[in-house]
């Protein structure tokens, strides 16, 4: 099942059909899980409609059981390590998801991406790629790190030695939080997309990072839409975490952030797909816990707390909804709307994508409204809960609640 760009670059293929990403974030699963946990978890997962695995593939900051290499008197991989969690990598493949391992986290001093010499970085990720790696695998070379101006070169060159001999790879980066690094690896011939994380924060400057910063303005151009070149598809690899305590007010994120983030996400660039994340999935605990190297998180749920809750529910929603729609058609357009009602609150703020024929247009709002639309033509409406997945009539542009809701416009015949 090869991986490969669209020829618009704009979403990911799978076999040359259009690949939705739905991602879960098991960034110790592959660390901690036991095999017959691993298979319970993967088969929720597939049936619920996800579509990719993230997991970290070394001993990191949030894992120092059992080391993946050493590096006394030089680097060496431990082979017992890896053969432990050979079944585990095929599996992800045996439930048909396509694996997206993390070959060097590098957010602290801790993780093997930011300590290790550029060679030994180089020896460690050709090791795993070669292990674990194929054509149905999505790569993060670094993970959660900073990559931004003088930094990145080396990990253009890194990435360059690791690639050099896999042309078709399909890789990207997994920056900080609110970090943007297009520009840095946009000209790469081994970068595929544009992977961003618009993190854990609540703030206003951080809900506005998303929906007015770098994610939309960097890719797009505001109508007449256009695609800035070079083209990449775009698909946030870290929103909102459900039950993740929220940077600041320490809130924590319930199935009504992970919602909003995901549509969100998916609408203000071409849609590619977007990851879900659990605090109770990520660290793969088996009994309360407070995660390793993330202070501040409190305690963390067990992993079985995390198959099924109401984020996740709504994860597999949006995979029926986005299923049943010419999805890589659409394209970001804010222009739909007269008027913004999250101008003043980026809580409220609307979302609105649409082909370029328009006649097709999606529109997310987080809470309840009555919405100003300027349509070039008649469009009939539904609205679409996406909850339950269930649909009303839409005689007007008036949410049914207050609640979240998708409209969805279609020309009418």
């Amino acid at each position: 099942m090869a991986l490969s760009l669209s020829p618009d670059r704009t979403h990911l293929l799978r076999d040359g059909q259009p690949f939705f990403w739905l991602a879960d974030t098991a960034w110790n699963g592959i660390c901690r899980a036991t095999e017959a946990d691993w298979a319970v978890y993967l088969a929720a997962r597939a049936a619920q409609g996800f579509t990719v695995i993230q997991f970290v593939c070394t001993h990191w900051r949030a894992y120092a059981e059992e080391p993946a290499f050493t590096l006394d008197g030089g680097l060496r991989m431990n082979e017992a390590f890896f053969a432990r969690r050979d079944r585990l990598v095929q599996m992800i493949r045996e439930h048909g998801l396509v694996p997206a391992p993390v070959l060097l986290w590098a957010c602290t001093e801790h993780d093997p991406g930011w300590y290790l010499s550029e060679a030994d970085a180089v020896t460690v990720a050709r090791y795993i790629k070669d292990r674990w790696g194929g054509e149905d695998t999505v790569y993060f070379l670094g993970g959660d790190g900073d990559y931004r101006s003088e930094k990145a070169e080396k990990w253009r060159r890194i990435g360059r030695a690791v690639f050099a001999d896999d042309p078709g790879a399909i890789v990207t980066m997994h920056p900080g939080g609110q970090q943007w690094v297009v520009e840095e690896f946009r000209h790469e011939p081994w970068f595929s997309f544009h992977g961003y994380q618009s993190g854990h924060g609540d703030s206003e400057a951080n809900l506005r990072w998303l929906l007015n910063g770098p994610p939309g303005v960097a890719t797009v151009e505001p109508p007449p839409y256009r695609l800035l070149p070079p083209v990449h598809p775009a698909i946030n690899l870290e929103p909102n975490y459900e039950l993740h305590p929220a940077y600041g007010s320490t809130r924590v994120f319930s199935d009504v952030h992970v919602r909003r983030a995901a549509y969100w996400s998916l609408l203000v660039t071409p849609p590619a797909g977007v990851t879900y994340g659990s605090n109770a999935i990520w660290p793969w605990a088996t009994r309360p816990e407070a995660p390793l190297g993330h202070e501040g998180l409190g305690v963390a749920p067990p992993w079985h707390e995390g198959l099924d809750t109401p984020g996740v529910r709504s994860m597999t929603v949006l995979r029926r909804l986005f299923d049943g729609l010419p999805w890589w058609r659409l394209r970001p357009a804010p222009h739909l709307l007269a008027e913004q009602p999250g101008a003043d609150d980026p809580a409220r703020h609307v979302m609105a994508a649409a082909t370029d024929d328009i006649a097709l247009a999606v529109i997310y709002t987080p809470a309840g409204t009555t919405l100003r639309l300027d349509l070039p033509a008649p469009l009939s409406g539904r609205w679409f809960n996406p909850r339950t997945g269930g649909t009303l009539s839409a005689p007007d542009w008036t949410t049914p609640d207050g609640l979240d809701w998708v409209l969805l416009l279609r020309k009418e015949e």
